[in-house]
């Protein structure tokens, strides 16, 4: 099984949850910690790829890649940035 169809996985579910729990402005929610979480992940996967941490079996990567992380490895941020605001809205309409 490849990274990518994994990470499909994921998205999928998360933006299913994101969907059903996110309506109208709160949505910004998601932009607010997808951007920086991106440029984080950006940053951070690359120096652990380069430092030899961690590695990856080309054979079941896209071959796309930012800087030496390939592109799958951003969909777990994808994700996050999609549950946190989610998780968050359900806990505050939940205490209300």
């Amino acid at each position: 099984m490849t990274y990518l169809l994994i990470n499909t996985i994921f998205i999928v579910v998360a933006l299913t949850v994101a969907a059903i729990g996110l309506r109208g402005k709160e949505w910004l929610k998601v932009g607010k910690v997808l951007g920086p979480m991106l440029i984080l992940t950006a940053i951070f996967d690359n120096l652990i790829i380069l430092s030899g941490i961690v590695a990856y079996d080309p054979n079941n990567i896209s071959g796309v890649k930012i800087g030496v992380a390939p592109i799958e490895d951003f969909a777990y941020t994808i994700a996050l940035s999609l549950l946190m605001p989610t998780i968050w809205q359900f806990l505050e309409k939940r205490n209300k």
